[in-house]
């Protein structure tokens, strides 16, 4: 089985290197453009380019992903099916309907629910349980293609997406090594969604992470979970922004919303609708994330105060 792996960031790296110790003829990796990243702008590898150049791999990386040449090239290597790890673009009908066995996509969630960008960051945001991945046949849609393979795994209670992130891209390796397998075989039989379960989940974007301390307190604390370790859950002390990245939560509370009820070195204790949060890590503009104890050795933070614009 002649295989063209798409990817481009952590996530898919535990895919690839599973195809790679699988001994699956991987002929090209296909991952996005290089990107300017850090203060100085520096164009910088995706990991799966990385990856990909470490075990000697071809490496493409188009500008567009319906560019003519690209999908000649892919047309000369003729794989026999397409593997899509989180790469980020959707695929054109041409690409789709190019490898015999069409296109096989590792999804971050038990589909149909939460199709689209950001399924891990969502299932934390929502509270859910359990989420886990499905290995889906694409088709033209945005994640609606029929099922092959699913496995359920357990939100644990302090999982972030970055903690959730990396247990599904383990998850999601294991699982396309089965479904590839069972395909040579012709041992699978691919199961349609039920589109009527759908819900979506779209991409983050930065202003996502403000916290609405209207909200009650273990919506702000899956919420705080689910922005990390992007875009990063947010508020403002007398104007001036706080990254917030690791909370708590009790029942009791007694003040305004999103007012500051008292100041220790365990934690800074504000009120939400139900309860109180407490922010146990915290990031001042331009600095590390730290504990609220080493924050408050540079920092004054003053009860009575309503966080917030």
């Amino acid at each position: 089985m002649k295989i063209v792996f798409m990817g481009t960031p952590e996530f898919a790296v535990p895919s690839l290197n599973a195809l790679l110790s699988s001994n699956k003829d991987v002929a090209a990796v296909v991952t996005q453009p290089d990107k300017p990243s850090g203060r100085g702008k520096k164009l910088t590898a995706p990991p799966v380019k990385a990856a990909a150049l470490n075990s000697g791999l071809k490496v493409l990386q188009p500008e567009r992903i319906k560019d003519a040449v690209f999908v000649n090239t892919l047309k000369e290597i003729n794989p026999d099916v397409i593997v899509v790890a989180a790469y980020g673009k959707i695929l054109p009908k041409d690409i789709i309907r190019l490898p015999r066995y069409g296109c096989i996509n590792v999804h971050a969630s038990l589909l149909p629910k939460y199709r689209g960008a950001a399924p891990i960051n969502r299932a934390i945001i929502n509270g859910d349980k359990e989420t886990g991945i499905t290995i889906m046949q694409m088709d033209e849609g945005l994640d609606t293609g029929s099922i092959l393979l699913q496995k359920g795994i357990e939100i644990a209670k302090e999982d972030t997406a970055g903690t959730l992130t990396d247990k599904l891209s383990k998850l999601g390796a294991e699982l396309l090594i089965e479904g590839l397998n069972a395909i040579e075989k012709g041992e699978i039989k691919p199961t349609p969604q039920d589109n009527s379960m759908a819900t979506y989940a779209p991409m983050l974007k930065k202003e996502d992470g403000q916290i609405d301390w209207t909200k009650g307190a273990e919506d702000i604390y899956n919420m705080v979970r689910g922005m990390d370790p992007w875009p990063g859950a947010f508020t403002y002390y007398n104007g001036e922004l706080l990254k917030v990245w690791k909370t708590s939560h009790g029942n009791s509370r007694s003040g305004k919303l999103g007012e500051i009820l008292s100041v220790n070195k365990e934690g800074i204790d504000v009120a939400s609708k139900d309860g109180v949060i407490s922010i146990i890590e915290i990031q001042p503009a331009n600095k590390k994330r730290m504990a609220v104890s080493e924050f408050l050795r540079g920092h004054r933070i003053e009860a009575g105060v309503i966080l917030g614009r």
